[in-house]
């Protein structure tokens, strides 16, 4: 269970605005997402596509609902024209999808997210997934603080200091933090990159990050 290095850029880690700050050169893109976002999750297709292409990209959290009582709520089955196309490309880009029946709070969620990104930056990308799979394909109530431990314990050997944080309200601030510049750069809803100065939201497709990837390329 320990760490095994995967992204290690101390910029990966820094706090908000010094994100937003180095994204002005081109060389990064910033990315506010909720782990409860079934968008967000696809999404993960499209920060690898823009990683590959030689991108860094810092992932902010972002809380879509934050009405969502602690206990979570009740949704039941999902039909329609747009939860089949969703399930469509989860499989397409091979995410396993298993629709919970409840949407609970992901606060405590991110919040755990974002102490793995601000401390174990090494480790964040395997937690974000985890977590990811936790609410989507393994039915886990990830509102829990006990169940989000045990997904951050499959990553991280001690997760003491992220508890305390937690209860202390640290990591929790984080997230507002994370917020709040989102707010002030224009982000509405779940997934949203910032690249080269403009906004993207939603799980649209490739060619429209080949555009602002042609103008970061100019930037660099």
């Amino acid at each position: 269970m320990s760490d095994t290095p995967t992204t290690t850029d101390p910029i990966l880690s820094a706090t908000p605005e010094v994100l937003v700050r180095a994204a002005a050169d081109g060389s990064l893109a910033v990315h506010w997402y909720d782990l409860t976002c079934p968008f967000c999750y696809l999404g993960q297709a499209r920060t690898r596509f823009l990683q590959e292409r030689g991108l860094k990209v810092a992932e902010l959290p972002f809380q879509a609902h934050p009405d969502i009582p602690a206990a979570g709520i009740h949704i039941g089955p999902r039909s329609g024209p747009m939860y089949a196309k969703i399930e469509s490309d989860a499989a397409a880009i091979g995410l396993p999808l298993n629709w919970p029946p409840r949407l609970p709070n992901s606060r405590i969620a991110l919040a755990a997210a974002e102490w793995v990104r601000r401390n174990k930056i090494q480790s964040f990308e395997r937690v974000q997934a985890r977590l990811f799979r936790a609410h989507f394909a393994d039915g886990l109530d990830i509102g829990n603080l006990e169940v989000v431990l045990r997904c951050v314990v499959d990553i991280l050997d001690d997760t003491e200091p992220l508890r305390n944080s937690l209860a202390g309200g640290e990591a929790l601030e984080w997230v507002n933090e994370g917020e709040h510049l989102g707010h002030q750069m224009g982000v509405a809803a779940t997934p949203s990159w910032l690249i080269a100065g403009k906004m993207i939201s939603g799980f649209v497709p490739e060619n429209e990050f080949e555009r602002l990837i042609r103008l970061t390329e100019g930037m660099r």
